[in-house]
C-alpha cells in the first residue's frame, strides 16, 4: 500500500512542465486514477484466468481475449462507427467473451495438460485472431485505430474519458467476493463438484468478469501485455493459491507495476513518452521467460532423481 501510494504520487507530478488546478484535476488526477484502476482490473483478471484453466502461464493477452475484443471493435468501426463509448465497450466485452470461450474449448482438447503447451496454444490462437484482424484493418485502411486498441497508452486519458474504468474495478471487486468459489474451481472439475460447487456457474462468472474487464480496458486504455500473468505468479510464490488472501495483494502489485512502467515510459525519453504497453511488454516478457524456464528445468531434472528413488526403494 505504501509503495503504491508513493508511485502514484510520483506519477502524478513527474514530467509536468506547468501544473495548475485545471491541469491537475482535468488530466493528472484522472490519469493516475486510471493507471491504478487498470492495474487492479488486469491483474485480478489474470488471477481468475489462471485458476479457471489451472495454468500459471495464461492471461487475457495470451488467450485471445484482447485480440477478439479488437476484432469486435473493428467490425463495429467498419459497419456502425458512430456508436457511443459505452456501447463500444459492450461490444468489445462480448468479443472478449467469445474469445475466452474459444480458448477454453481448445484447451480442453489438448491431450496433455502441460503447463507450457496450454499457453503456447493460447498464443497461437491469439495470433490467428490478431492476424485476421490486422489483415482486415489493412484492407480497410484503419490500421491506426487498430493500433490504438492493441497498444496500451494513458497519454490521452482526461476527465470524462476514464470513468468506465470504475466498472472494471467493480467487477474485480465481485471477483474478490466470489474468491472462495474460484479457489475451489481451481482444484479441478471433479474435486469442485465433489465439494458441492456449481462449476458451470462459476466458470460463467469468471469468463464474464474476464470479458467485461478486457472489453472496457481495450476501449479506454488499450491492451497491457503480461500484467495479468506476472502479478498473480509473483503473489502465488509468496502467499500461495488462496484467492481470497491473494486478491488484495495481486491488485496492489498490479497497480504498482502499471504505475512503475508508466513512470519509466515518461522518464526514459523525456520530454517524450513511451506507451506503457512497450515498457510492460519488455518487463513482462522477461518475467514470462523466467517463469517458463524455471518451471521446465526442475521438472526435467527431477525425473532422474525420482527414478533413482524408485529404484533404490525397490532394492530395499
Amino acid at each position: 500500500m505504501v509503495i503504491t501510494a508513493a508511485l502514484a504520487t510520483i506519477s502524478l507530478f513527474i514530467g509536468v512542465a506547468a501544473l495548475d488546478g485545471f491541469i491537475l484535476f482535468a488530466s493528472r488526477v484522472p490519469r493516475t486514477v486510471a493507471l491504478i484502476l487498470a492495474g487492479i482490473a488486469f491483474a485480478v483478471t489474470g488471477l481468475i484466468m489462471q485458476l479457471l484453466t489451472r495454468n500459471r502461464f495464461v492471461e487475457p493477452g495470451t488467450t485471445g481475449a484482447t485480440d477478439a475484443a479488437s476484432f469486435a471493435l473493428l467490425m463495429l468501426l467498419l459497419f456502425t462507427p458512430g456508436l457511443p463509448l459505452w456501447l463500444k465497450a459492450v461490444v468489445a466485452s462480448v468479443g472478449a467473451l467469445v474469445g475466452v470461450f474459444g480458448f477454453l474449448a481448445l484447451a480442453r482438447r489438448i491431450p496433455s495438460r502441460s503447463s507450457v503447451l496450454v499457453p503456447i496454444v493460447g498464443i497461437l490462437y491469439a495470433g490467428v485472431i490478431g492476424a485476421v484482424t490486422t489483415f482486415i484493418a489493412y484492407r480497410s485502411d484503419v490500421l491506426q485505430e487498430l493500433l490504438s486498441w492493441s497498444i496500451g497508452d494513458f497519454s490521452g486519458i482526461m476527465r470524462g474519458r476514464y470513468e468506465m474504468l470504475y466498472v472494471a474495478a467493480a467487477v474485480a471487486l465481485i471477483a474478490w467476493i466470489a474468491a472462495d468459489r474460484f479457489t475451489v474451481a481451481g482444484l479441478g472439475d471433479d474435486t469442485a463438484r465433489g465439494l458441492g460447487l456449481d462449476t458451470r456457474a462459476t466458470m460463467g462468472l469468471g469468463v464474464g468478469i474476464i470479458g467485461v474487464v478486457t472489453g472496457v480496458m481495450v476501449v479506454i486504455t488499450g491492451a497491457i501485455p503480461f500484467l495479468g500473468l506476472i502479478a498473480p505468479n509473483i503473489v502465488s510464490r509468496l502467499v500461495g493459491d488462496n484467492m481470497r488472501r491473494s486478491v488484495p495483494i495481486v491488485a496492489l502489485l498490479g497497480a504498482s507495476l502499471v504505475l512503475l512502467c508508466d513512470i519509466i515510459g515518461r522518464v526514459v525519453r523525456f520530454p517524450f513518452e513511451l506507451p506503457i504497453s512497450i515498457v510492460m511488454g519488455i518487463v513482462g516478457g522477461v518475467v514470462f521467460l523466467w517463469l517458463l524456464l524455471g518451471t521446465a528445468q526442475p521438472s526435467d531434472a527431477a525425473r532422474p532423481a525420482r527414478r533413482r528413488r524408485a529404484v533404490s526403494g525397490g532394492a530395499r
